[in-house]
Parts: C-alpha cells; sequence; structure tokens
C-alpha cells in the first residue's frame, strides 16, 4: 500500500469543483475519462480509486487540452498534468484492482442496516423531504433529520460565517442557526413519505424537549412515523437559552434523565448528543449509558466567535449591529473532535454504546480516523454545505478501496482500531531518539520556507546552500518536523533514521 500521495489540493488549487464542469463538457474522451469526477476525486484524498477507474490507454498524451482553456478560470487549473499523474504515478503502483461492489462498506446503527457508515447529520442539509431524497438518491445511506421541537422557531438573517484557507474554500464554518423550523406534524409527514419511498435508508430522527413529557411523546411520534433511531439534541449551543440544547449537555443528571424519557416513548434505537463544549464527555455519556441509551452521537458544534469586523466592532455574523456566540463547525474542529471520540471509545464504561462520529469530516480519510477510533458510523454536515451531496461518491469509493486493499472483510473489524495508540497524556512518549527529516531535492524549489522557519520556530539546524536548497545541520536537529509542515512542495518526509537524543 503507497504511503506517499502523489497529488493533493495543492496541485489544482485553482479549480472550483464547478457544477457542470465546462472542463468535462470540452473533453473528447469525457465519456472514458470523466476529469471533473478525477479532479473531485484528488480534492477529497480519493486519488488511488481514482486512478484505479482510468482506462489503460493514455487518452491524454495526443490531446491539447480543450479541457484547460475550456475552465472557467482558463489555463490556471492543469486538468490534463493532474490526469496524467493519475494515469502515470499513481496507477501502476496500485496493488487491487477496485472492489467490484460496497459490501465492505455496510454497517450498522445500533443494529439498524446501513448500506454504507455516511449519515448526513442533523442540520439544514437534512431538513425536508426533497433534500432526504436527493442525498438518498446520490448514495447516502441515511440522514439525521434536523431537530424535531415544538418551539416556535424564528431564523436570523445572516446566520453563517466562515474562516477561509489561501484558495477561499471553507476551513471553519460558524453558524447561528436553531431547529427545524416544521411543525412537529409536517415533520412527521415527511419521515412517512421518505420511509415508504426509501425503505432501505436510515432516519434518524433528531429531537429536542422542553420537559420530561416532551422529550417522551415526540420520540414516540418518531417512530410512530417510520424513524428508525432517536437522536436526542444535548448539545446544540444555539438553543442554551431556558436551559435547552449545550445547556443539558453539560448537567449529567439531565441527561440521563431526558435519556430514560425518551426511551419510555420508544423501543426504536435511542441515541445522546452530546456536547464538546465541556472538559470531558464521559460523565454525560455515561449518564446517557444509565438512562438507556444505545449509543452517543459526538460532537456537535463548538460555541465561538468569528470575524470581528474592524470598522463596525461587531462579530460574524452580524445581525442588524449585533452578533452572538455561535457553533463552529468545519474541518478545523476535527482534531477536538477526534480527541472526543477517542474518549469515549477508551472509556470501559460505555463499552457496547455505539458511538456516531462528526465533527469535520470532508475526505473518506477523515472519517477513517473517526472509525479508527471507535466510531461505527460518520456524520456529515459542513462539507455537503460547501461541496453538496455529491462528495458521498469519493467518500464510498476512497474507503471502499482503502479496505479491500488493506484486506479487511468488513468496516467492523477497523473500528477502533486506532484507540490503543492513543494516551491522554505526553508521558508514555519515547524520548530518547531524534528522527531526522529528508529533503528531496529533485522537488525542492530553494524557495528557503524551511530555512526561514527552523531559524524562528525551530532549532536553527536548516541552512541554504549556494543554490538555495537547504542542508541539515544533523548536529542542532532536534527532530521537530517543522520543516516537513511548511514546505509547501511536499519535499520534505520524515526520513525514518534515528539516532539517539543528546
Amino acid at each position: 500500500m503507497r504511503f506517499e500521495q502523489k497529488l493533493s489540493r495543492q496541485d489544482m488549487i485553482r479549480c472550483v469543483l464547478c457544477r457542470d464542469a465546462p472542463c468535462e463538457r470540452a473533453c473528447p474522451h469525457a465519456a472514458a475519462l470523466r476529469p471533473a469526477r478525477l479532479l473531485r476525486a484528488v480534492w477529497f484524498s480519493d486519488e488511488d480509486a481514482a486512478a484505479a477507474e482510468m482506462p489503460e490507454e493514455d487518452l491524454c498524451a495526443r490531446c491539447d487540452a480543450p479541457c484547460e482553456r475550456a475552465c472557467v478560470r482558463p489555463g490556471e487549473v492543469p486538468v490534463r498534468g493532474v490526469l496524467s499523474t493519475l494515469r502515470g504515478a499513481v496507477k501502476p503502483e496500485l496493488e487491487i484492482a477496485p472492489p467490484e461492489d460496497e459490501r465492505l462498506l455496510r454497517a450498522d446503527l445500533c443494529g439498524v442496516p446501513l448500506e454504507n457508515p455516511f449519515l448526513l447529520s442533523s442540520s439544514v442539509v437534512a431538513s425536508t423531504y426533497d433534500m432526504c431524497a436527493r442525498a438518498f438518491e446520490a448514495g447516502w445511506a441515511g440522514a439525521a433529520f434536523k431537530t424535531i421541537c415544538s418551539f416556535d422557531i424564528h431564523e436570523a438573517s445572516p446566520r453563517f460565517s466562515a474562516l477561509c484557507g489561501d484558495n477561499g474554500s471553507i476551513v471553519g464554518f460558524k453558524n447561528i442557526e436553531q431547529l427545524s423550523d416544521h411543525s412537529v406534524a409536517e415533520n412527521m409527514e415527511i419521515f412517512r413519505r421518505l420511509k415508504a419511498d426509501y425503505p432501505t435508508k436510515c432516519i434518524l430522527a433528531s429531537i429536542m424537549g422542553q420537559d420530561e413529557a416532551e422529550w417522551e411523546s415526540l420520540a414516540r411520534e418518531c417512530q410512530e412515523n417510520g424513524a428508525d433511531a432517536v437522536e436526542l439534541n444535548f448539545s446544540c449551543p444555539n438553543m442554551a437559552e431556558g436551559g435547552l440544547g449545550s445547556d443539558i449537555g453539560q448537567v449529567p443528571e439531565l441527561v440521563e434523565r431526558f435519556t430514560a424519557a425518551a426511551k419510555r416513548g420508544c423501543t426504536i434505537p435511542v441515541l445522546a448528543k452530546l456536547t464538546p463544549n465541556v472538559a470531558r464527555m464521559s460523565e454525560a455519556a455515561e449518564a446517557a449509558k444509565r438512562g438507556g441509551a444505545d449509543g452517543i452521537a459526538a460532537i456537535n458544534t463548538i460555541k465561538s466567535i468569528t470575524g470581528v469586523d474592524p470598522h463596525t466592532y461587531v462579530a460574524a455574523p452580524a445581525v442588524r449591529g449585533h452578533s452572538a456566540v455561535g457553533g463552529y463547525s468545519g474541518n478545523a474542529v476535527k482534531p477536538i473532535a477526534l480527541r472526543f471520540v477517542a474518549e469515549l471509545g477508551r472509556n470501559r464504561a460505555l463499552k457496547g454504546l455505539h458511538v456516531s462520529g462528526m465533527g469535520g469530516v470532508e475526505t473518506w480519510r477523515d472519517a477513517l480516523e473517526f472509525i479508527l477510533l471507535g466510531a461505527g458510523s460518520v456524520q456529515v454536515t459542513t462539507a455537503v454545505m460547501q461541496y453538496g451531496y455529491r462528495i458521498i461518491d469519493d467518500l464510498k469509493a476512497g474507503l471502499n478501496y482503502y479496505l479491500a486493499e488493506k484486506g479487511f472483510r468488513s468496516l467492523g473489524e477497523a473500528v477502533g482500531l486506532g484507540l490503543d495508540a492513543v494516551s491522554e497524556t505526553t508521558d508514555v512518549l519515547e524520548r530518547d531518539t531524534v528522527v531526522y527529516p529528508k529533503f528531496h531535492r529533485d522537488r525542492c524549489i530553494g524557495c528557503g520556507r524551511c530555512v526561514i522557519s527552523c531559524a524562528d520556530g525551530g532549532h536553527q539546524a536548516i541552512r541554504a546552500a549556494e543554490d538555495g536548497k537547504p542542508r541539515l545541520d544533523a548536529a542542532r536537529c532536534v527532530g521537530c518536523h517543522l520543516c516537513v509542515l511548511v514546505c509547501p512542495q511536499r519535499a520534505i518526509t520524515s526520513s525514518g533514521i534515528r539516532r539517539a537524543a543528546r
């Protein structure tokens, strides 16, 4: 199995992943190559599965690249170069053919069968019949429907803000959105239609009540109208007023009491969706288990403030001169989400509970990290808001190829494999050796970024040679690998060569 990626987003950073991509319309071999699909695959770390599907014939060799001229950013996206690398550099190194089916992806949520582990998380992306239907048609295994309640919901406008990366894509996302603005009766009608039209898809009904009676009655109604499982929203940061949402998730006694109430109302599985706005999640998770929960969903969004305007002094999103603390999501929160999922996975008191993981999943590799740390299913919202339901193609293809390449017989065999290597402290780490970086001079462009970072943020172990390329002073190097991270060319990797620490 290859450990080094040949391609990344960096290689096609100006691509905007068009809806009806002109590069594909212009390609004379579009039926065989599907360039827009292949570009998207590289964006979502799915290069192996994409390369495996490419034809043996080099269709780009004698082509004058009309795809690049047709691009909405003409000449800025190396479409032919990306496709040629997939075929010429990635495909020859593949060890297996693409799997013939998706059987390896089969999972379950507390006993409810899933075609694959990927669900929409409770949010705007799963808030109407039409949206869920289109997602199911695209290949999602199910949806946690936007939280159902009896409250009168009136949303603010605008209600989203974001932190973006160098190419404009969203890294972190803030929302001040609340719950479903449909009535309970309207949402029950949606459940009935979805279950009738998509009987094999999982409907996870997210609910929020104001007291025990309401938690119980909402759970009962959801089951009676076709829900396969219930998710208890103890974590919405935008519904904290009056002791709702994340306020509940911070009080284990309330988690236990309202979980027990929901369990009285239904016989289908119940998951408690817990807040990350705590030091530890285990206390609330154990309380949910005492209340009868069959699983835990984690994490919901993190309380945040983003983008204070330097002229108006109001944080984003500004609503008529005011703003509020809101929920932060997106790829930026994934390390925090993984930390909580690992905490739950390592807690022996929670053994037997299903964990549905979420928080920053964009690619199949992101999803795999949750699975390796104990999640049996994975939920997604922010990436769908940015890229659309179509990302399910790469989530499934990438994970399916990985499972087949590694020789797994089922997804379940991968669940939790990374837990034994995780510690909550750094005290257990070996500190007697130093691992050197390795400089790939053929890739290096002599920009000097590694020299600057090592000098000003490291241990002054790299100097620039006469050709501008780096030279390592092994006596000074402590193996921190800052240089590996800052190199824009991926020209520095870990060598694996060790020496005794000083």
